[in-house]
């Protein structure tokens, strides 16, 4: 599949990996692609997010992202969900923070070597790789575009979807800047 991304989609790829990389996790996660998305310049995908004003937004993308982490990768919705069973997840965090450190359940793994070799890719990551490649073919594109991992991202369910949607960059705001629906068309 990887043979079909273009020159863009395979930067945000590699560009995963680095965000990973500098994180100290072991696995690419759909986050490291989000990253990886908005510290990119060039391609249709940061033309899109650009379009959208994510730019001006970046910095709280970065904060919501660390938030979430904080939570152990728990979205709001999942985290309002458990409210509503009497769970309260800033408790909980707060709690485990107080004994084990800021970021306890982040599962950061910075302390712990690398054994080495390729990062591995999340089956959330490898989700959002493998939609992009049926956004591209119901779209008729001959390539995998950065375009449409941006689109993937926004299908997929999780903290990265809600994120984006906050920040209003969903599936449909996305797709109308690709088409020039009212807004800029994207080259």
């Amino acid at each position: 599949m990887f043979e079909r991304f273009t020159k863009d989609a395979r930067a945000v790829v590699t560009g995963a990996v680095d965000a990973c990389e500098r994180s100290g996790a072991r696995t690419v996660e759909v986050e490291h692609l989000l990253l990886a998305m908005i510290e990119r310049s060039g391609g249709k995908g940061t033309f899109v997010l650009t379009a959208l004003g994510l730019d001006d937004r970046r910095d709280s993308l970065h904060d919501a992202l660390a938030e979430a982490r904080r939570r152990a990768g728990l979205s709001k919705a999942e985290t309002d969900a458990l409210a509503g069973l009497g769970i309260d997840v800033t408790e909980i965090v707060s709690r485990v923070e107080e004994v084990h450190g800021v970021g306890a359940m982040a599962g950061d793994r910075q302390d712990k070597g690398w054994w080495g070799g390729r990062r591995t890719f999340s089956r959330g990551a490898k989700d959002v790789l493998e939609q992009s490649l049926r956004i591209a073919v119901a779209r008729r594109a001959r390539n995998i575009g950065d375009e449409h991992i941006l689109l993937a991202l926004t299908t997929q369910k999780g903290v990265v979807a809600e994120l984006l949607a906050d920040h209003g960059v969903t599936f449909e705001s996305v797709s109308r800047v690709l088409g020039g629906g009212g807004e800029a068309k994207a080259g």
